[in-house]
């Protein structure tokens, strides 16, 4: 098989993917809006934990890798864009903004792991830089600036996750696609602990009986979505389809993840955008196509320039 072109199933899949994590975002505001934010990214790693961790082995890999992850990419980013979305940032919108991870780790890339920036990269991070800024400019009613603060908090943490995950790649236990999902199950151990002590201390002992006591179907649903569909589901099939295909053809498919939040969250709720949301918008989403094929398309014009002389 060709690796650069996707096999029908797969580009299902991939798309699948897209579907399931571009809806995660509405779901989060059904969930938020019963149960208060920290406990429901308690409650979402727990299920998402048991019963899976039966199925796969922890991979022999450091237990500082496991909690760096846990605490990271899983407390901090969800505890942060759960609450960012219950203070009523769109979850449209919050879709959109969390992929300025993709700059921040280009960021901490740059001064952790000594990678090197190429030009294309620097012209997307200052586009994506304006259209965050212009978005930000926005708050208000429809968006407090709040709830815009935290999801560009939760973006950064979900930065700093990812190089967690580019160090712990390098190990031995990780070479396989099930090792991967093993570390992504095993992982979620960590937070509900840390999820719960932050809930008890800043949601309080009285929203955390009440919301336990008056759970909803709608509540349960929303956790088994985001623990089976958004985190199994979604990382399980995105891991095997970066076992399959180049990283570069499968990471472009999260560009159409605020595609899908934007029209769910205009669907479901209503939520209407600004001139500025649009136009930032479209600026933080040129810096990422810039930054995901800018080399690309830099080599294809010098290929030309040269076969033109």
């Amino acid at each position: 098989m060709n690796p650069a072109a996707f096999a029908p199933r797969d580009l299902a899949l991939a798309l699948l993917v897209v579907c399931v994590w571009g809806v995660n975002f509405a779901v989060i505001k059904v969930g938020v809006a019963d149960v208060p934010p920290l406990l429901l990214g308690a409650m979402r790693f727990v299920l998402a934990a048991f019963p899976a961790l039966l199925f796969f082995k922890a991979p022999a890999v450091p237990l500082r890798w496991y909690l760096a992850y846990g605490l990271l990419l899983c407390v901090g980013q969800f505890g942060l864009l759960f609450t960012a979305i219950h203070v009523g940032m769109p979850s449209g919108l919050a879709s959109l903004v969390l992929q300025s991870q993709s700059f921040f780790t280009l960021l901490l890339a740059a001064w952790w792991l000594r990678e090197k920036w190429g030009a294309h990269q620097l012209a997307g991070l200052l586009l994506a830089a304006g259209g965050l800024v212009l978005i930000g400019t926005a708050h208000g009613a429809s968006m407090p600036l709040l709830g815009f603060v935290l999801t560009v908090l939760a973006a950064a943490s979900w930065a700093c996750g990812n190089i967690v995950t580019r160090l712990v790649s390098q190990h031995p236990a990780m070479r396989s696609p099930r090792g991967q999902l093993g570390f992504v199950v095993w992982s979620a151990l960590i937070p509900p602990l840390p999820f719960f002590g932050l809930s008890l201390w800043l949601e309080g002992a009285n929203a955390i009986g009440h919301a336990l006591t008056h759970l909803r179907w709608t509540t349960l649903a929303v956790v088994a979505y985001l623990a089976w569909m958004a985190t199994l589901l979604g990382y399980g099939l995105w891991t095997w389809l970066m076992s399959r295909y180049p990283a570069n053809r499968v990471a472009p498919f999260t560009l159409l993840v605020p595609l899908v939040g934007l029209s769910t969250g205009w669907l479901a709720f209503g939520e209407a955008l600004q001139w500025k949301h649009f136009t930032g918008g479209g600026l933080l989403m040129a810096g990422l196509l810039l930054n995901v094929f800018g080399a690309g398309w830099w080599r294809r014009w010098q290929h030309k320039a040269a076969s033109a002389q």
